[in-house]
């Protein structure tokens, strides 16, 4: 159900983020201490301002309230925030965008004798998967092999 609340809800923030000159980066429905968690990761080029934030809060909570089916149980709290400066990296084109740069690749199961590995972003393909770029050389892992990937601030 949460994947069908996301991808709703992402389709609502996409029809508002365009024209405040945003893209989406992430969105996520969550459980923490019983209580339920709508968010939204917003990002942009020159950086995300508060008021940023409370612009698209202002334009996609009406939106979120008229659209019922979306939370059958209703009862969320709906935040709007930056997607940080070590933001998580979900998609291939994240990969990509921030070549370059310091990230952390969590595993499922140790590969080069980790389950965690900080490095240098130094490509992506889909065949080949995720090279990092470490002291010792590079480091390829599969899409399937990462948990979870985040950029690191040096």
């Amino acid at each position: 159900m949460s994947k069908k609340i996301i991808d709703a809800v992402s389709a609502l923030a996409l029809t508002v983020l365009p024209g405040l000159g945003l893209e989406l980066w992430d969105a996520e429905f969550t459980k923490e201490g019983g209580a339920y968690f709508l968010r939204l990761y917003i990002d942009k080029p020159d950086g995300v301002s508060l008021d940023d934030c409370e612009a698209v809060s202002r334009m996609v909570d009406p939106l979120l309230d008229e659209r019922e089916d979306i939370f059958p149980d209703a009862g969320y709290t709906f935040e709007v925030s930056s997607a940080g400066l070590e933001r998580k990296l979900r998609r291939p084109s994240d990969y990509v965008r921030f070549q370059g740069r310091l990230a952390e690749v969590r595993l499922y199961k140790a590969r080069y004798g980790a389950r965690s590995h900080i490095g240098t972003l130094a490509g992506y393909d889909a065949e080949r998967g995720l090279a990092l770029r470490v002291e010792n050389g590079e480091l390829i892992f599969k899409d399937n092999e990462i948990a979870s990937a985040r950029l690191r601030i040096e």
